[in-house]
């Protein structure tokens, strides 16, 4: 038995470090004058749980002020969520573009408090859903054919106590997205 689970083990810690990397899609065209920043919409329930629950809850949800980029950092327990109107209990949609400045292999992970799902340039590259603290998800890595803006849509949910929300990236070493590289 215990045979049994570390070959089906090692099988699928293979299968995922030995993956291509997915390929993303630039945006066709390449937006210009793009507002800094990423969009977002904001609802707030009376709870949220998981990405299911904050997806049903985004469909009626408001425009809010936009995100400067994905490096909020983790708050206190009673800090406002990302540029919301409230601490606790916040589902946003978010959306915009993500440039890359050079092609190549880049490995990506996200840092949140709760849940995350999100795709760039037509790809998933984070689902990371429930209620926990401040952490990593799992890293991907991601092919950039060309240097440019690639579209971004994530759909986040915070719960209670303190959030956060950051994007890594890098070729050689991740570094956190400056927000110079968000536009809407």
């Amino acid at each position: 038995m215990n045979l049994i689970f570390t070959t089906i083990t090692m099988t699928c810690f293979a299968s995922t470090l030995w993956a291509a990397p997915l390929e993303l899609t630039p945006a066709e065209p390449q937006p210009t004058d793009l507002n800094a920043g990423l969009a977002v919409r904001y609802a707030y329930p009376p709870d949220v749980k998981s990405l299911a629950d904050a997806a049903r809850l985004v469909e009626d949800a408001q425009p809010g002020t936009p995100l400067s980029g994905l490096d909020y950092r983790d708050t206190e327990d009673g800090d406002m969520t990302l540029t919301s109107t409230s601490a606790h209990h916040v589902v946003a949609g978010i959306s915009g573009y993500v440039r890359f400045d050079a092609t190549g292999t880049y490995v990506i992970d996200f840092l949140s408090n709760d849940g995350l799902q999100a795709s760039i340039g037509g790809q998933e590259v984070v689902v990371f859903d429930g209620r926990h603290p401040c952490e990593e998800s799992e890293p991907v890595e991601v092919n950039i054919p060309q240097a440019g803006w690639y579209e971004i849509e994530a759909l986040y949910f915070q719960r209670t106590g303190s959030a956060c929300l950051h994007m890594r990236a890098g070729q050689d070493e991740m570094v956190w997205m400056e927000d110079a590289a968000f536009g809407h």
